[in-house]
């Protein structure tokens, strides 16, 4: 199977690549950071192709130059939290770039491209867990993704759209908070998850638990 996995060289996103690169599949990478990301691509023998998720254009020639694809990763994502009173207009359109935008337009180009019986895994978040002060952007932006996978179910035949709602993850995403929170899992769980997941019928949620 060919697997797309954008934001590769984040946390989740190169426990993922590792992780179906050890089913067999041919991996195809995408991430911002070109140094990681060729370093991984070596490493998994994956094609790498670098995008800007914020850029319609970047995501388009993005799958245009990825082909047909079997499996659909959307790894890619950022908090950077703070006061609804303090705003930061660039911290704004890089946390919805990231978490929102950017899949809508792998969607947009991704969709039609996609085998029968494809899948998509979307980074969701728990609500519970983000509705927390600071995470006004962060929280709105998931919500809107999950919203978006919904209607994107109503509009497709033959692919499957998963949401995945893991709890708190180790990686380096909470470097821009502050700390790991207690109990939270590893990247590697949640990749496991997906590979199991990939090998059963299409589900609407992925739990992964620790």
């Amino acid at each position: 199977m060919h697997t797309l996995i954008v934001g590769a060289t984040g946390g989740i996103g190169g426990a993922a690549a590792r992780a179906f690169a050890a089913r067999g599949d041919r991996l195809t990478l995408s991430g911002r950071d070109a140094g990681r990301l060729s370093a991984l691509a070596a490493e998994l023998g994956a094609d790498s192709r670098t995008a800007d998720l914020g850029y319609e254009s970047h995501v388009r020639a993005l799958l245009e130059e990825t082909g047909e694809i079997d499996t659909l990763i959307y790894a890619a994502g950022a908090a950077l939290p703070g006061p609804v009173q303090q705003a930061d207009p660039a911290a704004v359109r890089a946390v919805w770039n990231a978490n929102y935008f950017g899949a809508l337009w792998v969607l947009k180009h991704g969709l039609g491209r996609l085998t029968p019986g494809g899948r998509v895994y979307l980074m969701g978040a728990r609500p519970e867990l983000v509705t927390a002060r600071g995470f006004s952007q962060y929280a709105a932006s998931k919500a809107a993704l999950s919203r978006a996978a919904e209607i994107a179910r109503l509009e497709v035949r033959d692919v499957g759209i998963t949401l995945v709602l893991p709890p708190a993850v180790d990686t380096g995403l909470w470097s821009q908070v502050g700390r790991v929170p207690r109990g939270a899992i590893s990247p590697e769980v949640v990749a496991a998850a997906l590979v199991q997941d990939r090998d059963g019928p299409p589900q609407r949620e992925l739990r992964p638990e620790g």
